[in-house]
């Protein structure tokens, strides 16, 4: 019996997200130079992903 698509290795998704995860938008919000320290990572604002 093969194995459904959708429980294939993660490694074969290559989806773009539009979603980022709370570490991910602080580390692009401090490239974009919008994160200062010392600020709370509770209620960030909408980030969108690096085209």
């Amino acid at each position: 019996m093969s194995q459904h698509r959708s429980l294939k290795g993660a490694s074969k998704i290559t989806v773009k997200r539009n979603v980022l995860k709370r570490f991910e938008r602080v580390e692009l919000m401090k490239k974009r130079g919008v994160f200062k320290a010392g600020t709370s990572v509770i209620g960030l604002p909408k980030t969108k992903p690096e085209a």
